[in-house]
């Protein structure tokens, strides 16, 4: 990719419609309206002519400044086994993960890749900074191949219970250092150690949801459903943790419906949660923008309690102008809550239906589509869009040695600032 090539696009603050451009790596407007920024891209048609890119195939709406080598794009197809026992004719699945017979290549199984092989492709090749990434798992995983593979130093903050996630089919380069917080501790606890961090110059945020680019590489999945199907869905369904994967279907909505080829519509999403941690269903239900209180000694048992570990973020882009609850009020959203043994019985379905395993969170987002046809909430003859965020990890390890990244420095709950900067100065 050369630098003339690179994909020209502005920002606009969603809150004040305000249009900026972008200086390098800005996550919020300077001085503007707390909100999420979006991508204004150049290109309006969507090209994705280029199908030996990768995920780069959807370039032209990813802010990248250069492309790198072995990512893979999701892929759509039509089902046949799972479509046929709900009764839908038009259910369409968006394969993120390791199911090399449909062309799906993601080898951490997870549709975290698409975030990473675009933040990462975001950073100036001459950043000299270290790049801070926490993660309740998957996400870890996606970044750390990504950095591990192109030479980027990245410090992964990650919650002590949460790294048998860290799986890897080899070694990693040594520029990815993994801390982690103490047993018992969650997803917030593995935050605040990155928020630390970035306190230090020489550490860069990654930025989570308010990053376009996370954004954008994820709102990948509806443009390969749209893409395939050539349509829009006419309903998402995908569990979420912090619903930023939400966040950026409906972003790809709004897109598409700008594109010219596609009718335009409304993409109602269907999003869920993980009983018995589920404070954006609970929110959401009582009509609330703001997050309802969550205690966090309660929060962490919650989140100890629940399979889908990825789905444990206690503190969401939930009520942010252009966050999770203006995307569900924007496309009259449902919100479900499940159980882990809903989780299990979707999981061992799809398994047995469409032919490969699937994570627990994908199994989150398949049990909800079973509710909503179960209580007659869908038309069953619309666009239905089902986005597996992971699976084919048993099909993807067998027959390879498993390499786990294990951790530099696990810090106490109640550390100290001081004692986690001086921890991980020395680490790079």
């Amino acid at each position: 990719m050369k630098i003339s090539d690179k994909t020209k696009y502005k920002l606009i603050n969603v809150a004040s419609g305000n249009i900026f451009e972008d200086t390098g790596w800005l996550i919020e407007e300077p001085d503007g309206k707390p909100s999420l920024i979006r991508a204004v891209y150049e290109k309006k048609q969507l090209d994705t002519s280029y199908t030996n890119r990768g995920i780069y195939r959807f370039a032209d709406w990813m802010p990248v400044n250069h492309f790198l080598q072995g990512s893979s794009a999701p892929v759509t197809y039509k089902s046949n086994g799972l479509g046929k026992l709900l009764g839908l004719n038009n259910l369409y699945i968006t394969f993120n993960g390791y199911y090399p017979e449909i062309g799906a290549c993601m080898s951490t199984c997870s549709f975290k890749e698409t975030e990473a092989y675009s933040v990462c492709a975001r950073l100036n090749p001459e950043e000299d900074r270290i790049l801070v990434v926490s993660s309740a798992g998957n996400t870890g995983r996606a970044f750390a191949k990504v950095c591990s593979d192109n030479n980027i130093k990245l410090l992964l903050c990650v919650p002590y219970d949460n790294i048998d996630a860290l799986w890897f089919t080899k070694p990693l380069n040594d520029c990815v250092k993994l801390i982690c917080s103490a047993h018992g501790s969650d997803y917030f606890d593995s935050i605040h150690l990155g928020n630390v961090a970035v306190k230090d110059k020489k550490f860069l945020a990654e930025g989570g949801a308010k990053n376009i680019a996370r954004r954008d590489g994820m709102s990948t999945t509806v443009l390969s459903a749209a893409s395939f199907i050539g349509e829009i869905p006419d309903y998402y369904f995908q569990a979420v943790g912090s619903g930023t994967g939400a966040i950026a279907a409906w972003e790809a909505n709004l897109r598409l419906n700008e594109d010219g080829r596609f009718t335009p519509k409304t993409m109602k999403l269907m999003v869920s949660q993980n009983t018995p941690f589920i404070p954006m269903y609970n929110s959401w239900k009582a009509k609330s923008r703001a997050l309802l209180p969550y205690d966090d000694d309660q929060a962490r048992t919650d989140a100890s309690i629940i399979k889908a570990k990825v789905l444990s973020n206690r503190k969401p882009p939930y009520g942010i102008a252009g966050g999770l609850f203006d995307a569900l009020s924007a496309t009259d959203g449902e919100f479900f809550a499940c159980t882990n043994e809903e989780a299990d019985k979707a999981m061992a379905i799809f398994e047995e239906y469409e032919g490969i395993d699937i994570y627990h969170a994908a199994g989150i987002a398949t049990a909800s589509l079973f509710k909503a046809v179960e209580n007659n909430m869908i038309d069953k003859d619309k666009i239905v869009m089902l986005n597996i965020t992971g699976g084919g990890e048993k099909r993807m390890l067998n027959g390879h040695t498993v390499y786990h990244l294990k951790p530099s420095h696990v810090f106490p709950i109640d550390v100290k600032d001081d004692e986690i900067l001086n921890v991980i100065n020395g680490l790079f």
